[in-house]
């Protein structure tokens, strides 16, 4: 087997603060160009073949096995990362327009990486003929003002060319004014374990944080890499925790990430006010003597807010978990509901709230229901804790809590054998994701009986393309 080519301390680096990374694979000019002679060949005879372009195109499965891909996903995403069943091909026929810059991540809106979009060009891709444009960092951002204020940056690759974005990404595809097709083919990729130490090539050539977002990009690097930053000198220290909460609802949206990251440098001090912060809602009015409150609750975009507040208590980390925990019988379903959120996004970290997030499957609100399914995945990792609950939610009737709670599962790994009978069943869900991360889920737990039902539902499957009712034989 091949080793990987990873990326090294100073692409990671830049990966995080920019939210993209572009991979030359070793693969000769002459299979690109085969590949892109079948994808035309498909779009021209079948059209899109969407979620089934590795069975229509089978070499483009190649290009994900190559060492440098695989090396620069192993980095961002660390080890047994999963490719998602979703994917999609993207065509610029000539002289089209193109798209406006839009994020595809904003029912997740998190920033550590745990998701990314790995674009293949199989042609190259000159200006003229509408390639993929990034708004470096713009990851970070969720309002437009934010995430389209940067300047945007072309992708004009060669062929062959992969470009590894972060899912939250602002991009767009840009105009085609050439007389050449463009196509592009995108798929998706999760983080499955979080991480424990060092996922790249480290060479020790670590550069500094300096510059923007200083704070917000130093909890990053310690979140990929799992060494606690020291934020005893950090400049946060001649501003209160008030004030740099007051300044969490500020425009542009930059300032308020700042603010909220230096709160989080405070740690287990600034917890108290930040978990008040995140009661603010619709402009409701908030309880009198709580100097916090007064302009969070009057401010525009308090969905924003709470969401600011939340990379804060995320970055704060383990000390934030027990006030979190208390967050989740709240009266208000949105403060209920982006409790659960933070403490999936503070991971393995909170595990100590795993009973409490068993307890808020069954919650009154499908939307904290939903995050409440995705974030077990995440902080029962270790453990078959919520193995028994995840499987109850296997029969839910919202797909999306389907969809989670068997992705859960599959993070969870061997640990979650009892889970195989129910993984079964769920091989024939109506939905499609649902049936594709059951697949996974099987594969992960990995035990004779988990592979016969892999097996088993190889052989039932589908497998000849070419029949039909005219072609039968």
């Amino acid at each position: 087997m091949t080793t990987s080519i990873k990326l090294n301390n100073l692409e990671m680096q830049s990966f995080i603060r920019s939210g993209y990374v572009v991979i030359d694979p070793g693969l000769s000019p002459d299979f690109h160009r085969s590949v892109f002679e079948s994808i035309d060949e498909v779009f021209e005879t079948e059209g899109n073949p969407g979620n089934n372009l590795m069975a229509r195109i089978p070499a483009i499965n190649e290009v994900w096995d190559d060492p440098s891909v695989v090396g620069a996903l192993e980095s961002i995403l660390g080890p047994n990362y999963y490719m998602h069943p979703h994917r999609h091909c993207h065509f610029r026929p000539p002289h089209s327009e193109g798209q406006v810059l839009h994020k595809d991540g904003f029912s997740r809106r998190r920033h550590r990486t745990r998701w990314v979009l790995a674009m293949y060009y199989p042609q190259e891709t000159t200006l003229d003929m509408g390639p993929t444009a990034v708004v470096p960092g713009s990851h970070y951002y969720n309002t437009e003002d934010g995430g389209t204020a940067g300047e945007e940056i072309p992708l004009s690759v060669p062929a062959g060319s992969v470009a590894i974005v972060n899912y939250d990404i602002w991009h767009r595809g840009m105009e085609n004014r050439s007389d050449r097709k463009r196509y592009m083919v995108k798929f998706l990729f999760l983080r499955m374990e979080e991480p424990r130490s060092i996922s790249w090539e480290d060479n020790s050539q670590i550069s500094a944080t300096n510059g923007e977002h200083e704070a917000m990009l130093s909890a990053m690097w310690a979140w990929h890499t799992n060494i606690k930053v020291d934020t005893s000198s950090n400049g946060s220290g001649d501003q209160s925790i008030e004030d740099l909460l007051q300044s969490v609802v500020d425009n542009p949206e930059p300032n308020c990430l700042d603010a909220a990251y230096l709160l989080a440098q405070r740690g287990i001090e600034a917890v108290p006010s930040l978990v008040n912060g995140l009661m603010v809602d619709r402009g409701d009015s908030s309880p009198s003597g709580e100097v916090s409150y007064g302009r969070l609750a009057s401010a525009d975009r308090p969905e924003q807010i709470r969401r600011n507040i939340s990379y804060a208590l995320t970055a704060v980390g383990k000390p934030a978990v027990p006030a979190l925990i208390d967050a989740l019988t709240h009266d208000e379903w949105w403060v209920r509901d982006t409790a659960v959120e933070t403490l999936g996004d503070i991971g393995l970290e909170a595990e100590d709230a795993v009973p409490y997030l068993i307890k808020a499957l069954g919650d009154e609100s499908r939307q904290v229901r939903r995050h409440a399914s995705e974030a077990l995945g995440i902080t029962s990792q270790t453990g078959s804790k919520a193995v028994p609950a995840l499987i109850d939610l296997l029969r839910d009737n919202d797909e999306v809590i389907r969809r989670n709670s068997v992705l859960a599962l599959a993070r969870v790994g061997s640990n979650a054998h009892e889970a195989i009978s129910a993984l079964k069943d769920t091989l024939s869900d109506q939905d499609r994701y649902v049936r594709g991360k059951s697949l996974e889920a099987l594969r992960r737990i990995g035990t004779l009986e988990a592979n016969n039902v892999l097996i088993e539902d190889l052989l039932t499957s589908r497998w000849c393309e070419i029949t039909t009712k005219d072609n039968l034989f």
